[in-house]
């Protein structure tokens, strides 16, 4: 359920007018609600019952400090894909015991930071990062529980840029080479082998693929346990999709119930990552209507956010709702929501109908995963702040960009 509302026609965000945020912190400004993201994460918790799992926070959807710490308070795991990410976790205060480390380039410092922390598991990309973990771990003295990330050629049926389990995706081991690999990784003394991790992509609302990955990931379990190796967790990447527009989202249960079947009566750990889930909802955009330019063929509302502060639909053509900050009974017109970034795709939205007048302000709805985490300098613009409502209070939690913060460790020439 969305955390805005509507009442005595302004918008609200908890108990929050989005008005008085913007008043106060100006725009473009991203807003995330505290109870919405408490309570995504306690719906996976509690969907799995009494069942061994983790759920994993994906970090990459949002990784501002406070989300972070929130998070860590509730028991929750981390999935990180860089060191950046791993001391990010670390500094808000998760636990390294319950964090994953996904990705397909981990450097050698990224494998030193990681082991010396004593994180959960590598989830192992390919047979050269295996040997990569292997040598670094010998050389620290230090003994490094891996899984590896098996891509199990199923198509989630999402948009291509973040479908990851096909066998032309980057991502992972190919099927057909993972039972001789888990072999290879069983002999060296670096390595401990502790599981199975399979991730097929993001913004998953169908059911099916998630079941035969998972169907998939079972079977390999099994002809595992006839060489010998014990697979004592699997991680099945990550979570549902939420509702950008009329999606239609299962239920945290049936989700649940569609990975783990495979897995009845077995003991193994579920683990998940999701991340997108658990944010995304959660955030919204605040923006102010700049200037508007009625034309021929299009009518262009210019607004202050751009593509460097919400990257989506510029790449992904994503659509994210728009909502006035104050109801209003005037006639509507369509617009295109472009913002001022000097490339003829930095658009917010397409053919949205709004009453608008220079000055107000709107709330793009449901940004707060891959939102502010994608965000650029581009154009020599400065990040927005992002902030944080509890019931009726309102928490400054990264404050907006200066122009002294972007050259910030540039330098020109002496002579």
């Amino acid at each position: 359920m969305s955390p805005l509302h509507y009442r005595g026609g302004a918008l609200h965000l908890e108990g929050v007018a989005l008005a008085a945020v913007a008043e106060r912190f100006g725009t473009p400004c991203y807003v995330y609600s505290r109870a919405a993201i408490e309570a995504a994460y306690r719906a996976y918790d509690a969907a799995f019952r009494n069942r061994p799992h983790r759920v994993c926070y994906a970090v990459k959807a949002n990784s501002n400090l406070a989300v972070l710490n929130l998070l860590a308070r509730l028991g929750a795991g981390f999935d990180v894909v860089s060191g950046g990410e791993l001391a990010r976790v670390l500094r808000a205060g998760g636990e390294p015991s319950r964090v994953v480390f996904s990705g397909v380039g981990k450097r050698v410092e990224e494998l030193r930071a990681a082991l010396a922390a004593g994180i959960a598991c590598f989830n192992v990309e390919s047979a050269a990062e295996l040997d990569r973990l292997n040598a670094v771990a010998l050389d620290m003295g230090r003994v490094a529980p891996v899984a590896l990330r098996v891509n199990p050629d199923v198509d989630a049926g999402t948009h291509p840029y973040i479908s990851t389990g096909l066998k032309t995706n980057k991502f992972g081991i190919p099927a057909a080479d993972a039972r001789a690999l888990y072999r290879r990784a069983a002999s060296l003394p670096g390595l401990a082998v502790h599981g199975i991790a399979c991730h097929i992509g993001s913004q998953l609302t169908d059911l099916a693929p998630l079941r035969e990955a998972a169907g998939r990931i079972a079977a390999l379990r099994a002809e595992l346990a006839e060489d010998g190796i014990a697979i004592g967790h699997v991680d099945l990447g990550g979570g549902l999709g939420i509702a950008y527009r009329d999606e239609a989202v299962p239920s945290h249960a049936e989700y649940v119930a569609a990975i783990s079947a495979p897995f009845d009566g077995s003991g193994v750990e579920i683990s998940i990552e999701p991340g997108r889930s658990i944010v995304g909802a959660a955030g919204v955009l605040l923006t102010r209507v700049e200037h508007l330019k009625p034309g021929a063929e299009r009518n262009f509302a210019i607004v202050d956010a751009a593509m460097n502060d919400l990257m989506r639909p510029a790449l992904y053509d994503a659509y994210h709702a728009a909502l006035p900050l104050r109801e209003t009974g005037d006639a509507t017109q369509t617009w295109e929501l472009v913002g001022p970034v000097c490339e003829s795709g930095d658009f917010l939205a397409h053919s949205r109908s709004l009453a608008l007048a220079e000055g107000d302000l709107l709330a793009l709805r449901d940004a707060g995963a891959y939102g502010f985490a994608m965000s650029s300098n581009y154009n020599t613009r400065p990040r927005p702040a992002e902030v944080m409502v509890d019931g009726e209070r309102v928490h400054l939690i990264r404050a907006r960009e200066t122009l002294d913060d972007l050259w910030r460790g540039e330098v020109v020439l002496a002579d």
